[in-house]
């Protein structure tokens, strides 16, 4: 294929298709990827700055039946270590969440066969009377497949008791590559491409904002990662006219410590910094659609972060004042709010606090630096 007329199409915000994306990551220099993805961010996003967010991941419980072979969080149900987060402890995290900043708790769990519908209605409004303030970007499209399968009840029902009892948007959790091929090696306790992909536009249609995640560098082919980045897009072109959909896209790194993947089937993540740069710039190429790419410094690290804003990314995400799903399996890095400001500023941008909609807000007058030690 002829990079110059791929280059064109690019620019003009086209759709490339599978074939198209795929030769472009392969043959295209680097140099002119980056190029091409920072001339489209700066179209997309007018005001140059990089955004980052302070929020905290809580999870709902530890217990899964999907054995995802890349996750080392869950436990079985009945282990010794298994739990439910119980309301004293959300209270303690929540206020802790407040004097650190933050506005958002990212309340996400496992596939816990007893905990349905009710549960989660129940938690939701509970935590919304004690902290109206507070926004709670809430489980993903295999949690509410799960508790639509425990319920026997449609997409559409569940997820509008859910936006009823407080779940502000959803996020792309669980996406791991929209392949069914991949599913079945790597999550086959999840629901399939077509379900998660469903999930998103149903929650489109009801007015909830969401992400789109892509987690690469295990068992997919390059041709996979650009399904997967086209049925994304697809999904966010069905959205009605006025839904924001898709806020945001956040590819990552498969993690492989110590997971099945890697002990039993021998899959370890190759991926180097150069090709997370290229999935980046082909991440903004691909999506013209979708306006917020970040970068996952959880993941690949400060360094490689920080080129990737030069390379189409234009958000850093969340410091993430606590995180335990990734880690366990390995990812190592940390941001305090001062760090992530520090860092984005090195890469010659002006750093911008937001909300989980991208909108900005003041960094608080007062407010407590966290002490990373987890």
């Amino acid at each position: 294929m002829d990079l110059q007329n791929l280059y064109s199409k690019a620019l003009d915000f086209g759709s490339l298709t599978v074939e198209e994306g795929s030769s472009l990551f392969r043959l295209a220099p680097l140099t002119e990827l980056m190029y091409i993805a920072d001339q489209l961010r700066k179209k997309q996003v007018e005001h140059g700055k990089v955004t980052w967010q302070i929020d905290r991941n809580v999870n709902t419980t530890n217990v899964c039946i999907a054995n995802c072979k890349f996750c080392n969080f869950y436990r079985i149900p009945g282990h010794p270590e298994a739990y439910i987060t119980d309301i004293e402890t959300y209270k303690r995290k929540i206020e802790e969440t407040f004097r650190w900043g933050g506005d958002q708790l990212l309340l996400q769990g496992g596939h816990h066969p007893k905990l349905g519908l009710s549960f989660y209605t129940g938690l939701f409004s509970q935590l919304k009377s004690l902290y109206p303030k507070l926004k709670l970007h809430t489980l993903g499209p295999p949690e509410i497949a799960h508790i639509c399968k425990l319920e026997k009840k449609p997409h559409r029902e569940v997820i509008a008791a859910l936006r009823e009892a407080g779940m502000d948007s959803l996020p792309g959790a669980g996406a791991e590559i929209l392949v069914d091929r991949v599913r079945r090696l790597v999550s086959k306790g999840k629901c399939g491409a077509k379900e998660w992909l469903d999930i998103m536009h149903e929650a489109h249609l009801q007015g909830i904002t969401s992400s789109a995640t892509m987690m690469f560098g295990h068992v997919e082919t390059i041709e996979e990662r650009f399904e997967h980045l086209v049925k994304i897009r697809e999904v966010q072109a069905m959205k009605p006219a006025d839904a924001t959909g898709f806020l945001a896209f956040i590819p990552w790194t498969f993690q492989d410590a110590d997971t099945l993947l890697a002990r039993i089937r021998g899959v370890h993540n190759l991926t180097t910094p150069e090709e997370y740069i290229r999935m980046i710039a082909m991440s903004r190429i691909m999506l013209p659609n979708i306006r917020n790419i970040q970068a996952s410094w959880l993941t690949v690290g400060k360094e490689t972060a920080q080129i990737c804003l030069h390379a189409g990314a234009n958000d850093f995400g969340s410091i993430m004042l606590e995180e335990n799903v990734v880690s366990a399996a390995g990812a190592p890095h940390r941001f305090t709010s001062k760090s992530i400001q520090e860092a984005i500023l090195e890469a010659g941008f002006e750093p911008q606090l937001r909300n989980q909609q991208y909108e900005f807000r003041k960094l608080p007058a007062v407010m407590e630096e966290q002490v990373i030690n987890y």
